[in-house]
């Protein structure tokens, strides 16, 4: 189980020492209203599926556009299986899927999710199965991705907020209310395990290191928490950024990394057995909390656009979020590109 470390190291250490020389390389400017959540990378296409509110922008990986995906009320993210042709997207504000087709971005039809607020969602190519993690229903709906047709339903009692998979039937899902992963078998659909993820609190962004079964979590008080995707043993807790919501691992580089809305980009290295620290904490620009990786150029993609001042809370306001968030300069949307 530890063999690999000693090569990993050394490539680690001819890959990124002294420094990680990650920086912003250029900004792609997009433009367009709406928000958006996670952005998902497919290498092989070089396309970048970047959700808006109510659309999904398709744009290749110098910026430019390719098409929309339309009448995703709420759109959180976007999973793909390319070898069936297919697209799906989680609709948080209808609570549904749509099923669109990759190579011409035509919209196939909607299925609807068995809880409600789809958020994050994946393919699963060993079971050939899409699973959308629901937020406010606290549960997974579980669809054939050739069909479309829901074949089960996985309570877990928390939210769930981001998952991976290892490619083998097994997905992890971070259970952000109560700060754990859930381990789910994609055959049986049930959970088979519940690991802490403490000290780390309210955890958002995952990621995985296949090879070496490792989990790179993400969360509120500015940990990252490194797991034994095996036995669930926190091996290490390196810092990072404020306001995390995404991760990420380069297997090739050996580096883990943790979007931070605060304006970073934190980038991980492993030291020997089980030890990583931080390497650098690299700028980019307030509210590049999520990203995509590309594997192929090792370069990050991160949104964002410009912010004003907050507006003034009010009493309804006040009810769902005690602090108001900065206002989004129309028009300013925007993707870093990060490399070396």
């Amino acid at each position: 189980m530890r063999v690999f470390l000693a090569p990993l190291l050394a490539l680690n250490l001819l890959a990124a020492a002294p420094g990680s020389g990650f920086h912003t390389q250029k900004t792609l400017p997009i433009g367009g209203p709406g928000g958006w959540d996670y952005v998902t990378l497919d290498s092989s296409a070089r396309r970048l599926y970047v959700p808006r509110s109510d659309r999904v922008l398709v744009l290749d990986l110098d910026g430019k556009p390719v098409g929309e995906i339309q009448g995703t009320d709420g759109v959180h993210g976007v999973a793909l299986a390319p070898a069936l042709d297919r697209g799906f997207t989680s609709n948080g504000r209808s609570s549904t899927i749509t099923i669109f087709r990759l190579s011409t971005l035509e919209a196939l039809g909607q299925a609807k999710a068995t809880g409600e607020g789809p958020d994050a969602i994946l393919f699963e190519p060993s079971t050939q199965r899409v699973f959308s993690f629901n937020g406010r229903g606290k549960n997974a709906t579980v669809f054939d991705a050739a069909t479309g047709n829901a074949v089960g339903t996985i309570p877990f009692g928390h939210k769930p907020e981001f998952a991976v998979t290892d490619g083998k039937g097994h997905v992890f899902v971070n259970l952000e209310d109560s700060a754990e992963v859930a381990v789910i078998d994609a055959k049986k659909l049930t959970v088979v395990q519940r690991w802490s993820l403490a000290p780390l609190q309210d955890p958002t962004g995952m990621a995985i290191d296949r090879t070496h079964h490792r989990l790179f979590i993400v969360g509120g008080n500015k940990l990252m928490v490194v797991l034994d995707a095996i036995t669930g043993k926190v091996l290490a807790t390196p810092a990072i950024g404020a306001g995390a919501d995404g991760a990420a691992y380069d297997p090739e580089l050996g580096l883990a990394f943790s979007s931070n809305g605060e304006g970073t980009l934190s980038v991980i290295r492993q030291e020997g057995p089980d030890q990583y620290t931080v390497l650098e904490q690299v700028p980019t620009k307030r509210g590049a909390r999520t990203m995509a990786l590309d594997e192929k150029t090792h370069r990050i993609y991160l949104p964002t656009a410009e912010f004003g001042p907050a507006p003034a809370s009010t009493p309804a306001t006040a009810a769902e979020a005690p602090k108001p968030r900065p206002a989004l300069v129309p028009g300013s949307f925007q993707i870093l590109v990060v490399g070396r």
